[in-house]
């Protein structure tokens, strides 16, 4: 017997990446679960399947930085800690020191759909009853109706997971001048920030106030600390945008329709950001 939830939760997280370094990505997850049918006469309690499984996803990589063991570059945990230090694309730099909750380690040398499939798979089987003999787990894409751009940070303010500071999203992008979608300005907009990492202006600090983290000389450095502890991140300035806000979804939408209004002040600006999947913030300007 199979049991099915398609679109079971969605995992918002960043994976590190040898090419393209930190890529935000949101994922579908839809599950199923092969078994013989209990005393109750199913395989699994939908409430369970959707609360506990959900839980053990939620707890394991969502809001975190996916990382390869096998990483051409340097990672290490230790005291509670993780501290991390590669190269990637074109020269490029990125170290990162923050409370060992933050990142997610997986198998292999590379962060793919299938690992993440094989993790997430070793780390709900021991935790099924005995009449689940197997389960299959799928990861998919939202379906794009505009432009959309991968995009990573963190937010102190935050008192959940989302503190955490490098962890992202895949999110659509829509524009729209005078009420009419402007595909433009989507495409150059989703363009600019494709694989970007949105700081906030206020937790930049100069390279010899670093605790952990060694900078490149063409680094751009965060640290803050919040409620999970201490953060700081040294990445390249080119794959960095930095914003006079926080970069909550609300505050990018405004950023957004700001800077298209500077450049269109005769016309009215709507902007529409997502968050990942089915969530995001509209802006007007």
């Amino acid at each position: 017997m199979i049991l099915f939830v398609d679109a079971l939760t969605v995992i918002d997280f960043s994976y590190l990446c040898n090419k393209r370094g930190a890529i935000g990505e949101s994922w579908i997850v839809d599950l199923t679960l092969h078994g013989q049918l209990n005393d109750e006469s199913m395989v699994l309690d939908f409430a369970l399947v959707k609360k506990q499984i959900k839980r053990i996803i939620d707890d394991t990589i969502d809001h975190k930085l996916a990382v390869a063991k096998g990483l051409d570059g340097k990672v290490t945990v230790a005291d509670d800690r993780v501290d991390l230090d590669c190269q990637f694309g074109d020269g490029h730099h990125l170290a990162m020191n923050a409370p060992e909750q933050a990142v997610c380690l997986l198998e292999g040398e590379e962060v793919n759909e299938q690992s993440v499939i094989s993790f997430l798979k070793s780390v709900i089987m021991p935790k099924m009853p005995s009449n689940v003999k197997d389960i299959g787990i799928e990861l998919r894409a939202e379906q794009s109706e505009s432009f959309y751009y991968h995009y990573s940070h963190g937010l102190k303010k935050h008192d959940g997971n989302c503190q955490r500071i490098i962890h992202g999203h895949r999110s659509q992008l829509g524009v729209f001048v005078d009420g009419m979608k402007h595909p433009r300005l989507q495409k150059e907009w989703a363009t600019k920030w494709q694989d970007i990492y949105l700081g906030t202006e206020e937790d930049v600090i100069d390279a010899s106030n670093l605790k952990y983290v060694t900078a490149s000389t063409n680094d751009v450095c965060f640290a803050y600390e919040a409620t999970q502890g201490y953060f700081e991140l040294a990445m390249s300035k080119a794959r960095c945008d930095i914003l006079p806000c926080d970069t909550t979804v609300e505050c990018i939408a405004e950023y957004l329709a700001k800077q298209i209004k500077d450049t269109m002040p005769d016309n009215t600006i709507t902007v529409k950001a997502y968050e990942g999947v089915g969530k995001g913030a509209i802006a007007y300007a």
